[in-house]
């Protein structure tokens, strides 16, 4: 492999940190599980006003919606957190809508002309449901290909029926631009390295790396004894022992599949220099929490975020332009690396 690693300029310029973020736009991003609705009709969907400037509300009501959180009259807020009425109210004033964004009454308006007009109604986003994740977006593209991998390996998995745990909720900021923890997470490279525990949970020499169009999944494999998937007859992947799946999509998306159930990452770019990451956390099997791979990710994390973060300082040194990549070990690197230039050239 001849290839080169991203110039420093790609974690530290500030204009170029500008115009990749303009373009989160222009994807799919992930809205939140079905199951955060269980006991609400919306929730505040937050991550997606910091991600693509807009802020939503998840709703559900005979269909899943991304619909606008902005009231039409002054620009509060409406949805704060939860609602659990079929009617949505804006704090400020009072005007209601309906849980599909459409006006509904406002106090102290009788004489107004021409009121109200379609754009009194809350906005609704390009909204999509897979196995009870939802994905919504300004003007997105470029999921399909992502749905038909996880389709494949995963969709035997009964994810639409997962719990929401709240408990399992973090909200981290870390000192680095978001682009090298992504580069961190998809490759199992430093995992002897940085990860030790982990380390005697996966089968570092098996694990494996594969991309395709808008993502990458690692397939992480369990050493003798260690937690494993129960994998049907007809899973691409029958006979192994797989510990987890990582399923990274484009830009800043992460899940991660465990016997227990699924792990989120949302990434956001805050600065050049700065990056938010949450993680949600939804159950399948409680009897698998705290074992295998996905057993401890607080500790992970922990050890991951102080790589990037001395990473992000290594980058900003005038003696560092660019690296080369491991043709074996960097695979889904060079795939993200060639997708962000794309996109941003």
């Amino acid at each position: 492999m001849k290839a080169r690693t991203l110039p420093s300029t790609y974690y530290t310029d500030h204009e170029k940190f500008d115009k990749i973020r303009k373009r989160f736009e222009k994807f799919w991003h992930y809205a939140g599980h079905l199951s955060q609705l269980s006991d609400c009709s919306a929730i505040s969907v937050d991550h997606m006003g910091d991600l693509i400037g807009e802020p939503m509300m998840m709703t559900d009501e005979n269909e899943t919606r991304c619909i606008s959180n902005v009231c039409t009259h002054r620009g509060m807020l409406i949805c704060n957190n939860k609602s659990r009425k079929h009617t949505l109210r804006c704090p400020y004033h009072g005007r209601t809508f309906a849980l599909d964004g459409s006006f509904k009454a406002m106090p102290e308006f009788d004489d107004v002309i021409d009121f109200p007009s379609p754009k009194d109604d809350l906005e609704s986003f390009p909204t999509m449901v897979w196995k009870g994740l939802v994905f919504a977006g300004i003007d997105p593209s470029g999921i399909s290909t992502c749905i038909e991998e996880m389709q494949k390996r995963v969709g035997w998995m009964p994810i639409e029926k997962y719990k929401y745990d709240p408990t399992r909720d973090r909200s981290y900021e870390i000192k680095a631009n978001w682009a090298l923890y992504v580069d961190n997470y998809l490759e199992g490279f430093h995992i002897p390295f940085v990860h030790q525990d982990l380390n005697t949970i996966l089968d570092y020499e098996n694990y494996r790396t594969e991309t395709f169009d808008g993502g990458v999944v690692q397939i992480g494999i369990a050493n003798k004894d260690e937690q494993k998937f129960s994998l049907p007859d007809n899973s691409p992947d029958f006979g192994l022992s797989i510990a987890a799946y990582y399923y990274w999509i484009f830009p800043g998306l992460m899940l991660n599949f465990y016997p227990w159930g699924l792990s989120v990452n949302i990434i956001i770019p805050i600065s050049v220099n700065r990056t938010r990451i949450i993680f949600q956390g939804f159950v399948g099997d409680l009897a698998m929490l705290g074992k295998g791979a996905g057993g401890d990710l607080d500790k992970v994390e922990a050890e991951d975020q102080e790589i990037v973060e001395a990473t992000h300082k290594g980058v900003s040194s005038g003696l560092y332009h660019r690296g080369r990549y491991s043709p074996t070990k960097e695979k889904g690197v060079h795939h993200f690396h060639m997708m962000l230039t794309e996109h941003t050239t």
